[in-house]
């Protein structure tokens, strides 16, 4: 869905979830098979049974790219993404977890290099079924302003 939102639009605070997905087996392969991350943490089913989690864990990249797409229902053409700060991998995820994503926007500022565009700062927390969070991030939009500087 397109909804344009300019930065003054934004309000701190201002909170979403996402609806869910669940970690499959084939997400583990799929991933390992596209980053060459074959490590036995996520791989190796055996071996994960003499670890503390006694299961392999997913990916962080992997928890961190679903979650993500999960939030791109939303699309908004004057807001373009800047980068991710503080990424976090809170708590390991397993197969058979189904996780969701909350954002909220926790920061407003205006952009040094643009002044015809403001920073969004949305806190995306991925959030497992039994609604811990798992992974957390700052994802930074630069978004046009609706009222530029002359």
């Amino acid at each position: 869905m397109e909804q344009t939102t300019y930065f003054e639009d934004y309000e701190l605070g201002h909170e979403r979830t996402t609806y869910g997905r669940t970690i499959t087996e084939t997400d583990f392969v799929v991933h390992a098979g596209h980053t060459g991350d074959f490590f036995p943490h996520h791989m190796d089913a055996e071996f994960m049974k003499t670890q503390p989690f006694g299961q392999r864990i997913a990916h962080g990249t992997m928890v961190f790219a679903i979650g993500v797409g999960l939030t791109a229902s939303i699309i908004n053409p004057v807001a373009f993404s800047y980068g991710y700060d503080r990424m976090r991998f809170v708590k390991p995820v397993f197969i058979g977890d189904t996780i969701r994503s909350r954002v909220t926007i926790v920061a407003k500022d205006d952009d040094p290099k643009r002044p015809a565009f403001g920073r969004v700062v949305e806190r995306t927390e991925v959030l497992n079924q039994s609604d811990e969070v798992v992974l957390v991030a700052d994802h930074i939009h630069i978004v046009e302003r609706k009222n530029k500087p002359a």
